[in-house]
């Protein structure tokens, strides 16, 4: 029988992936199940994939606990770029690989981390806002600066701001990145200048950038010392996770005038949708969009099961497998 590979609460059906199974050759070697859980409860989950060989989540927290009660499951795949909700060092201890989907929106996440800046910057929104609420009025709020010349710090180089800095270079802008695994010359290579400590970064930058994976050494990379290492104009941007800023150091420091202003598409409680950021007028919010179009949902879902079929059908190490040091080597 061909291995059973779970889509668990993932949208749109699964044409798609029978489609591209088709194409690529392989139809009738994997079993793909659709399976809509009325919640992400564990055992709503054990329940779906317990007879499964793969399974494709997008936001279930898939623990060691819950692995433990899985002993046929053999590669689990996510359909982002993150995946700290899935323990991948627990999953390697059960021999299970764990596989994302690197830059499957890497294009929309910088055009929307550059159109949130230009946003703050041209207070966009905040006019938007005024108009409607009937004050037509192109003085309120902060007078606007131009931006020529200024310096955005962008927190880790990978796959996003390789794509934002052309854009940034043609508003005028001076790309400096802390990056520690990328070397000066690297980094160069794009026209960035490489800082050696995230301290500097702050302490020099206009506008800051996040572009960090969630995980242990991240989490709550920026809290209050680091806000008060940065310039009181400046600009905080984070379309990475809501977690990597210490959201109540943020919202103080946006309270307090420590910043200037904020342009957030991730929130630390996105289980709950709230945050107090919501009620600040120094802050452009989106409801973690940036990764949406219709292209980017097609390449996530492409990514995840070309590394199911890596695994399963062709016996292969997947190419997007994360959990390597932990000593998965199928």
């Amino acid at each position: 029988m061909a291995p059973k590979v779970v889509y668990f609460n993932v949208d749109g059906g699964l044409d798609y992936e029978n489609q591209l199974l088709e194409e690529w050759g392989v139809a009738g070697q994997l079993e793909l199940i659709e399976a809509q859980a009325a919640d992400n409860s564990p055992a709503a989950f054990i329940e779906a994939v317990a007879d499964a060989d793969g399974v494709v989540v997008e936001y279930f927290e898939l623990t060691g606990e819950v692995m433990a009660q899985l002993p046929k499951l053999k590669v689990a795949s996510v359909q982002a770029i993150g995946y700290s909700n899935i323990d991948a060092v627990a999953a390697a201890a059960a021999n299970i690989s764990v596989t994302n989907s690197p830059g499957f929106c890497s294009e929309d996440v910088a055009l929307h981390t550059v159109g949130m800046l230009i946003d703050v910057v041209r207070k966009i929104s905040f006019l938007d806002r005024s108009v409607r609420a009937g004050k037509w009025n192109p003085l309120l709020g902060a007078m606007p600066q131009r931006i020529t010349g200024k310096k955005i710090g962008l927190i880790f180089f990978g796959s996003i701001p390789k794509m934002m800095v052309p854009m940034l270079k043609a508003i005028g802008l001076d790309v400096v990145a802390w990056a520690p695994t990328k070397t000066a010359e690297y980094l160069a290579e794009y026209g960035v200048t490489k800082v050696e400590t995230l301290a500097q970064l702050l302490a020099e930058s206009d506008f800051v950038s996040m572009h960090t994976p969630l995980m242990p050494e991240t989490r709550h990379l920026l809290s209050t010392a680091e806000f008060e290492l940065m310039k009181p104009t400046a600009v905080l941007i984070n379309t990475a996770r809501g977690a990597v800023i210490d959201e109540a150091a943020l919202v103080e420091a946006l309270r307090s005038g420590q910043i200037a202003a904020a342009a957030i598409d991730v929130i630390e409680d996105e289980d709950n949708e709230t945050s107090e950021l919501f009620e600040l007028e120094n802050v452009v919010i989106t409801p973690h969009a940036a990764f949406v179009s219709e292209q980017s949902f097609a390449a996530a879902r492409e990514i995840a099961l070309s590394q199911q079929v890596q695994y399963l059908v062709k016996g292969e190490r997947p190419a997007n497998q994360v959990n390597d040091a932990a000593g998965v080597r199928r």
